[in-house]
């Protein structure tokens, strides 16, 4: 009897160790990190506002140190598309913008001895520029972006009974700074500051059946906007 006891004992006690060497620990898994590149090419579309001054100065044989400025406001809206390339923490690319425009600017001066009226809008613009970029953390980005600016401005003058207008595709230059985060891989939300000038336009007014060059008008502007991007 005590012989099948303890071979009872020893069967129980190898199968019970045999259990525990057949148990299987697996290592967890390692964490996968989620990392954005900005690498790759875009496209989105963007709102904002537009504001300045515009200015007309008028030639000295016309009128003496006349220099008029009027106030300038409208909503822009439009399209952009780019490409971006990655290194470390910074970024460089490229990006072309096409915009609508309701920005305009009407003055007038009208008294006993004046009688001036003059206006300028912007119909459309548009900007092809450089962004260099900095990832201070990952999926967000700052950029100072710079560039070449054109649009199409028209402006009229009526002075002193001579009325003039004229329109022309500018080309002047872009400068500004914005921030863009990435929502998801593929989608992005930026805002951005831009100062565009388009140049000088010049002004002619008829006089007695004569057309008098009496100045240019000058197409300075500010412009805010935000814009989504998806990135291919």
């Amino acid at each position: 009897m005590k012989s099948i006891l303890l071979a009872t004992a020893l069967v129980m006690t190898a199968g019970t160790a045999f259990a525990a060497d057949a148990v299987v620990y697996n290592e967890p898994a390692p964490a996968v990190v989620d990392t954005f590149s900005w690498t790759g090419g875009y496209i989105g579309l963007n709102a904002g506002y537009a504001g300045g001054k515009f200015k007309t100065d008028f030639y000295e044989d016309v009128f003496t140190d006349l220099s008029l400025r009027g106030n300038a406001s409208g909503f822009i809206g439009g399209v952009q598309a780019g490409y971006n390339w990655q290194f470390d923490q910074a970024i460089v690319g490229i990006e072309t913008d096409f915009q609508g425009s309701s920005l305009k600017s009407d003055f007038s001066v009208s008294d006993s001895m004046t009688g001036i009226s003059l206006g300028t809008k912007v119909s459309w613009f548009g900007t092809t520029r450089l962004r260099l970029g900095y990832t201070p953390v990952d999926r967000f980005m700052v950029y100072a972006t710079g560039g070449v600016a054109y649009g199409k401005v028209k402006t009229y003058a009526d002075v002193f009974g001579g009325y003039s207008s004229q329109s022309d595709t500018k080309v002047g230059y872009t400068v500004g700074a914005g921030a863009e985060y990435a929502i998801t891989n593929n989608v992005t939300l930026k805002t951005e500051y831009l100062y565009t000038d388009l140049g000088k336009l010049k002004l002619d007014a008829d006089f007695d059946g004569r057309s008098i060059r009496i100045g240019e008008a000058k197409s300075q502007f500010h412009t805010v906007r935000v814009g989504v991007n998806y990135k291919f």
